[in-house]
């Protein structure tokens, strides 16, 4: 079965846990498009895609998630960003090209990756991930368990042209619930979750999937909402950091260039400005410095 680009929550109408599945595709494959990642990294990257959607469906905010990683290994910085519209962007530098079959640790060892959030209102969190683990997934599952008061785990895989991810997370128990009996269920839940295949989690659309897991539970599947590659780079926001720069610095580029040329590092678009764009973005600035005074 064809591989969809969503996000689908599920509940267990008979046990305080919630789940998620997200499966990327087509929007996975337009975020590589521009360029040329090695299969190894593409794999990884994947699985970061598939985990920030995850966790950014466990967030009630307007604004942004980004998952960034970096390390001493084969990959030095390995980055996505994802919104509250369930749309996400991507990027990897890496040092030295890694073997198709190179393994997380080869990818990002010695490496740890931040978690932060930037809400449109409200203060930025950061949280930090230690990626000391065999897989990024496990590393996920650790800091909920050591850092967040709900159990939470999360199941990954990528094959470098599609990625998926499955996340149980226990909701805030019923005051009148038995301690001993939710930890049971946690746990019978978990177990059978455990005994899914990187394949099946790749190939298996999520109401089969479910069935397949818990047949004998009562779930409640929700609708699935689209995910989809967007990056949100502009000329405007281009424009606003190239205020930020010293005047003296941008003509030195006019004068060696003929214009100033920004490149998006997610989409590779190139926004060119030309000595008459500069100008006007210096004017600009001077005008709302003297209004400022």
């Amino acid at each position: 079965m064809t591989i969809s680009d969503t996000a689908q929550r599920f509940l267990f109408e008979n046990i305080d846990v919630r789940g998620e599945r997200v499966e990327l595709n087509s929007s996975l494959q337009s975020a590589f498009e521009p360029h040329a990642y090695p299969i190894a990294i593409r794999r990884l990257l994947g699985e970061m895609a598939a985990a920030a959607v995850l966790l950014s469906t466990t967030l009630k905010f307007d604004g942004s998630m980004s998952l960034q990683a970096r390390s001493n290994g084969s990959v030095s910085v390995l980055m996505v960003e994802c919104t509250n519209q369930r749309t996400f962007r991507s990027i990897a530098h890496w040092k030295e090209e890694p073997a198709d079959n190179a393994d997380f640790q080869m990818l990002l060892s010695d490496g740890q990756l931040v978690i932060t959030i930037d809400p449109v209102q409200g203060k930025r969190h950061q949280g930090i991930v230690p990626l000391k683990s065999p897989t990024l997934a496990n590393c996920f599952t650790n800091y909920f368990q050591q850092s967040e008061q709900l159990l939470t785990n999360i199941w990954l895989a990528s094959d470098g042209q599609c990625a998926s991810g499955f996340l149980l997370q226990a909701l805030p128990a019923n005051i009148e619930n038995d301690e001993t009996l939710r930890e049971e269920h946690w746990n019978y839940l978990t177990t059978l979750t455990q005994t899914m295949t990187d394949e099946e989690l790749l190939t298996i659309d999520t109401k089969t999937m479910l069935y397949r897991l818990f047949h004998e539970e009562d779930i409640r599947l929700f609708d699935a909402e689209p995910v989809s590659y967007r990056c949100t780079c502009s000329r405007e926001r281009t424009a606003i950091a190239l205020q930020t720069v010293d005047p003296q610095e941008l003509n030195d580029i006019l004068v060696e260039q003929g214009a100033v040329n920004m490149d998006c590092q997610f989409c590779n678009t190139r926004y060119s400005f030309s000595a008459e764009d500069v100008a006007a973005l210096l004017a600009s600035t001077q005008n709302h410095a003297k209004t400022l005074h």
